[in-house]
C-alpha cells in the first residue's frame, strides 16, 4: 500500500479510503475523527465522531449536546480499529484534549498532527513524538521569522505594564478555547493573585478547564452594571479578540489594548489591530519547533498543510526528506 492510498485530500478533508473516515472534515460526513475542539477543525453535523473525551466535551459546550449523531471517546495511546485500519490518538500539546491521530494499515503509519506546540503548557498534556513513515504537519508559523519568545517573558511584560499604569485596565484579547485559559494560568504562575475579569464568552470553557483540575484562580465577570469604570483600574480583563471591536471594550477606564497571539511577532498586524501591548504567545509551534519535530518523528515523507507550506516543504527537501503541500482549505487561525 502507498501512503496516498491510506490518506488523501478530498474537499471534505483528509480521507482514509480503507477505513472510510475523515480527519477534521470541514463538511458533514458519515464518520469524523477530530484532533481538537477549535471550530476550524471541529464542526457539527457529522453522523459519528471519534475524539478524546475532553474534545467531545468541548464540542458539546460549543455546539450543544446534539452536535453529532453518535460520539465515541478515544483514550490517548489506545488503539481503535476502524474497518481494519488501526487508529491511535496521541497528545498534541495544542489545547486541552488536543491530539495527533496516527493511522496505520498494511505496514504504513501516517501521523496527522492537527495543530500542535512543543513548549510546556500547564493547561494541556504535552506533545508526544510519534515515530511514523509519513508526518502530516501544520505550518501556521512555518517561516524562519517566527521564533516565539518564552511565554513567561511575555506575561512579565504584561505585569510590568500593570504596575506602571495602575489607573488603567489591561484588556487582553485571547481566543476563547485554549489561549485564554493558558494566559490566565501563566498570570497565576507569575504570582498574580487578584481576580481576573473575563468576558462572558469565556465562562463555560474556563469552568470546564477548572473541572479538569486546572487552577485558574478567582475569575469574575467583566461587567460594570454593578459599579463604575473605576473598579477596573489596574485590573486584568480577558476576552475574545472580537469583543474588543465593539462597545463592550469602551466600558473600561483608559484601557491598554493587549493581544496574545503568535501573529504579534509581525508589528504591522499589531498596528492594524490597534494593539498597544502585543504579547507573542502562540499555541502553535514556531519554525524551530516544526523543523525539530519533523526530524524527531523519523518520517521519510512529510505532508504540509494549513499554513506557510512552501517554506517548510523546501526545508524538508534540503534535508533529503520527501515533502509536498496538501493545500487543504477551511483551516483558519482560531487558536493562534
Amino acid at each position: 500500500m502507498r501512503a496516498k492510498d491510506l490518506l488523501c485530500p478530498r474537499p471534505e478533508g483528509l480521507y482514509c479510503p480503507p477505513g472510510d473516515f475523515f480527519i477534521d472534515p470541514v463538511r458533514p460526513v458519515k464518520r469524523a475523527l477530530i484532533t481538537h475542539g477549535h471550530s476550524d477543525h471541529a464542526r457539527s453535523g457529522h453522523q459519528a465522531v471519534l475524539a478524546t473525551r475532553q474534545t467531545l466535551d468541548i464540542m458539546a459546550l460549543r455546539y450543544g449536546e446534539d452536535f453529532a449523531g453518535t460520539t465515541h471517546a478515544a483514550g490517548l495511546g489506545e488503539m481503535t480499529p476502524i474497518n481494519g485500519v488501526s487508529v491511535t490518538f496521541h497528545p498534541a500539546g495544542h489545547v486541552l484534549g488536543s491530539a495527533q491521530i496516527a493511522v496505520e494499515h498494511e505496514g504504513i503509519r501516517i501521523v496527522a498532527s492537527g495543530d500542535y506546540k512543543r513548549i510546556p503548557d500547564a493547561t494541556c498534556q504535552p506533545f508526544e513524538v510519534v515515530p511514523c513513515d509519513v508526518f502530516i504537519t501544520e505550518a501556521t508559523f512555518g517561516l524562519p521569522v517566527f521564533r516565539h519568545p518564552p511565554d513567561q517573558e511575555e506575561i512579565a511584560r504584561l505585569l510590568k505594564s500593570i504596575e506602571q499604569f495602575p489607573e488603567r485596565a489591561h484588556l487582553v484579547g485571547a481566543y476563547a478555547l485554549g489561549k485564554a485559559q493558558r494566559v490566565m494560568r501563566l498570570i497565576r504562575d507569575a504570582g498574580y493573585d487578584k481576580p481576573i475579569y473575563i468576558h462572558g464568552a469565556l465562562a463555560k470553557l474556563s469552568e470546564y478547564y477548572r473541572s479538569q483540575g486546572i487552577d485558574l484562580g478567582v475569575l469574575e465577570p467583566a461587567t460594570v452594571e454593578k459599579g463604575g469604570k473605576g473598579e477596573f483600574a489596574g485590573a486584568v480583563v480577558i476576552g475574545p479578540p472580537s469583543a474588543f471591536l465593539d462597545r463592550w471594550a469602551r466600558r473600561f477606564p483608559d484601557p491598554v489594548s493587549c493581544f496574545a497571539s503568535g501573529w504579534m511577532r509581525i508589528r504591522q498586524r499589531a498596528k492594524q489591530r490597534g494593539v498597544e501591548l502585543p504579547l507573542i504567545i502562540s499555541d502553535h509551534s514556531d519554525w524551530d519547533e516544526l523543523t525539530a519535530t519533523i526530524l524527531e518523528t523519523g518520517a521519510g515523507e512529510v505532508w504540509v498543510t494549513h499554513g506557510r507550506e512552501e517554506a517548510l516543504v523546501r526545508w524538508c527537501e534540503l534535508q533529503g526528506i520527501a515533502a509536498k503541500p496538501l493545500h487543504l482549505v477551511g483551516y483558519e487561525d482560531e487558536g493562534d
